[in-house]
């Protein structure tokens, strides 16, 4: 069951790390990116390894310059030495690394970002059991708990171009979110 995701990337696609560990939040999954998790007294290399470790995926996030990136390489380095799941996220352009270059990426250009976020989630729903999804409301800004759609329900929202309605269990307003990354939508 996979309830926790290591996010690998360079410090230049950190608002791309934040915005797929939100994505992953909203789903119930719990991100670590060491860029921004520190921690007093833990060195880079030990806060590293342990997040990997006590995760149960890695999700590299391979745009041109996380492939140059010494800290990814070895961040997916040491992901296939301990056997560890990598999901890549390879942007388009990019070419994948040596030691994973057998793996299917999930590609996205700038433009489709949210589509791969949502082919992630997709991915992640069909390896485990995802059944919550959490919600922060744009309007009265309470955070409330629903049931995840079926994924025939996100499918059929994806193929139409249409979101997904719900209400706000606080304020009830009507929210509507996007299929693939369950975000609101103003």
């Amino acid at each position: 069951m996979i309830t926790k995701v290591y996010i690998t990337h360079c410090e230049e696609d950190e608002p791309l790390a934040r915005e797929l560990a939100d994505a992953l939040w909203r789903v119930g999954l719990e991100s670590f990116v060491a860029i921004y998790r520190r921690a007093r007294g833990v060195a880079p290399g030990d806060r590293v390894r342990f997040g990997i470790r006590h995760s149960d995926c890695v999700i590299a996030l391979l745009t041109l310059d996380g492939v140059v990136s010494p800290r990814v390489n070895q961040e997916i380095g040491f992901s296939c030495g301990i056997d560890q799941l990598v999901i890549p996220l390879l942007e388009t352009g990019a070419e994948m690394p040596v030691l994973i270059r057998h793996l299917k990426p999930i590609s996205f250009s700038r433009e489709t970002y949210s589509d791969a976020l949502g082919e992630v989630v997709q991915n992640i729903r069909d390896l485990t059991s995802l059944e919550w999804l959490k919600i922060k409301c744009p309007f009265c800004g309470e955070e409330m708990t629903q049931y995840l759609p079926p994924p025939e329900v996100v499918e059929r929202a994806i193929l139409a171009g249409t979101g997904l309605d719900t209400i706000c269990s606080y304020c009830e307003n009507a929210l509507t979110l996007d299929p693939r990354t369950f975000k609101p939508i103003p």
